[in-house]
């Protein structure tokens, strides 16, 4: 096996590679920010790994806001597990105490030695294909339901003049589950940080708005990061507003449409079972991994376990780790 050494890079991004490696957003989105790369024995840089540091009092957490990037002929699983062991130890040396479960659109294929990781995924499309193969993927209900809402008048709009509705629907819509949303300066700052790189769709019928998705994108995939609805939006509408993105960002050349998580094997008749069927329908390819979080300070990351326990009875690698064995997946 190679090894892979983690090591401080600079970076500059361009659209074939992930949005959530722009520096504008990751300055938005941490205290600290920056870009390991992964070196193998030759010097050769074989993969790309964005970060960012999140202070807080006395407590100092790194968070990953996309997964291991491959460069070049990319590498396989035992050296990524090589990098992201250097990793590790990179922030060891630099005064992190913990790192804490990456945002939902990051799946790791592995984890280092010694993390405490839960099975994760998501369904992605290939928009690499005809607007017709596209078509045809979609579950038959997903076909039936779009051309009723096309009969049926509902409009799908886009721009930056939608951002309040959004952040108001996406609010309330998350208020509905008892789960909170980002205040709305914060929210607008996180709109600016993408640029021109994100793209704001809402759905409307006879004058009324049904729903909303918030997506970052780059040439290299577009990201279904935040949406909301009305509590009952005319059936068809919500699945006529990913299917217009879809298309859309096929046209413009994006090569992925990421539905950004779903639980594996949730149980049945829950909320998150419906979520994963909505996202399985649209025809993408579920891609299995890991969140994972690691402690470095045993004292503070304890610290950090009580609270979001207290705070929303665990974070999600907390409430997902029991699975592991359940989908027999290799335990880190």
């Amino acid at each position: 096996m190679n090894n892979i050494t983690a090591k401080p890079i600079e970076f500059e991004w361009h659209s074939g590679i992930s949005i959530y490696a722009c520096e504008s957003f990751m300055k938005n989105v941490g205290d600290e920010y920056g870009w390991l790369g992964g070196f193998d024995e030759s010097g050769t840089l074989r993969c790309l790994l964005p970060y960012t540091i999140i202070n807080r009092t006395l407590i100092r957490m790194v968070r990953f806001r996309v997964e291991t990037i491959p460069l070049g002929g990319g590498i396989d699983g035992d050296e990524e597990k090589s990098f992201l062991n250097s990793v590790v130890e990179h922030f060891r040396s630099n005064g992190a105490h913990m790192i804490v479960p990456a945002t939902n659109n990051t799946i790791f294929r592995t984890c280092p030695d010694g993390a405490v990781a839960a099975p994760y995924g998501t369904y992605v499309i290939n928009l690499d294909q005809t607007e017709e193969n596209l078509w045809l993927n979609l579950h038959s209900k997903h076909r039936n339901v779009v051309r009723n809402a096309i009969k049926s008048g509902v409009e799908i709009k886009s721009g930056s003049e939608y951002t309040d509705v959004a952040y108001n629907l996406v609010r309330d819509t998350l208020k509905r589950t008892k789960l909170g949303f980002m205040k709305y300066e914060a929210f607008k700052r996180y709109i600016v940080s993408f640029g021109i790189n994100i793209r704001i769709y809402v759905a409307y019928y006879k004058g009324s708005l049904q729903g909303c998705a918030i997506i970052p994108f780059s040439d290299y995939s577009a990201y279904y990061v935040y949406g909301g609805s009305v509590p009952a939006p005319l059936t068809g509408a919500i699945n006529l507003l990913h299917w217009e993105a879809i298309r859309q960002f096929r046209d413009l050349g994006v090569k992925r449409y990421d539905f950004v998580g779903v639980r594996i094997n949730p149980k049945k008749g829950s909320k998150q079972e419906g979520l994963m069927k909505f996202k399985q329908r649209f025809g993408g390819k579920l891609i299995f991994g890991y969140m994972w979080k690691y402690s470095i300070d045993k004292v503070r990351y304890k610290v950090y376990s009580i609270a979001i326990r207290l705070l929303r009875g665990g974070d999600i690698v907390d409430l997902e780790r029991h699975k592991l064995n359940d989908v027999r997946m290799a335990e880190c």
